[in-house]
């Protein structure tokens, strides 16, 4: 068993990288960027539940560390990087309602109010200060996968929001919940589920939200001549 706070001091680097990253998807533009991001984000989500493996002896933390690091740390990925090869462009330069300054701006306002928030109800919710940042981080990383969803044109980009929230609701589990491993295998078959439907729907996974509603209705029109 791991010194507790050797794990401590590691957990919490695993935490600024986290919000590295995150921060980084927020106003990247390169799509093929962007997808690395997601990839790194996850590993260290892994990183984070072998440690805690290490520290509680779980067996259930060492099943999640190691499908967050295969299916969302590589295959995800890999997933995404090959739908960008049939895709005529690899950037994502529009923003809706919010620039990237602005985004960085939000997302250090949000960390504080959740921080704030959480600090209210410490005492009842977490047993220790890394729990409590835990939580807190969690839930800011999952906002921050919401304003990307939020702020991006681009469906693909919308896609890596989504997947972001997903990682944020994991982290909260990881230090919150006891979160079963079945729970994890059908979240990570849903996520999987999205990128084949996304993959399928290539033709509009470049446009934005408007335009692809725009080829879905010419789509139908045509089916129903």
């Amino acid at each position: 068993m791991m010194n507790t706070g050797i794990t401590g001091d590691l957990i919490e680097v695993l935490f600024v990288l986290i919000l590295g990253t995150a921060a980084f998807v927020i106003t990247q533009r390169a799509l093929r960027s962007l997808f690395t991001l997601y990839a790194i984000q996850s590993v260290i989500l892994a990183a984070i539940a072998v440690v805690l493996f290490a520290e509680h002896r779980t067996v259930s933390l060492l099943f999640i560390a190691l499908l967050t690091l295969v299916i969302k740390g590589f295959v995800i990925p890999a997933f995404l990087r090959r739908t960008l090869v049939v895709l005529p462009t690899k950037r994502d330069i529009e923003f809706s309602y919010l620039t990237p300054a602005s985004s960085i701006l939000l997302s250090a306002v949000l960390l504080f109010i959740v921080y704030t928030s959480f600090s209210n109800v410490a005492e009842v919710l977490f047993s220790d200060r890394l729990f409590f940042l835990g939580g807190v981080i969690g839930v800011s990383l999952a906002l921050m996968g919401m304003m990307v969803i939020f702020s991006r044109k681009k469906v693909v980009s919308k896609i890596v929001g989504y997947l972001t929230m997903e990682n944020g609701v994991l982290l909260f589990g990881l230090f919150i919940a006891e979160m079963p491993f079945i729970i994890e295998v059908l979240i990570v078959i849903d996520l999987f589920m999205l990128i084949v439907l996304s993959t399928i729907m290539a033709f509009g996974i470049d446009s934005s939200i408007e335009a692809f509603h725009k080829k879905l209705t010419q789509l139908g029109m045509r089916f129903e001549d």
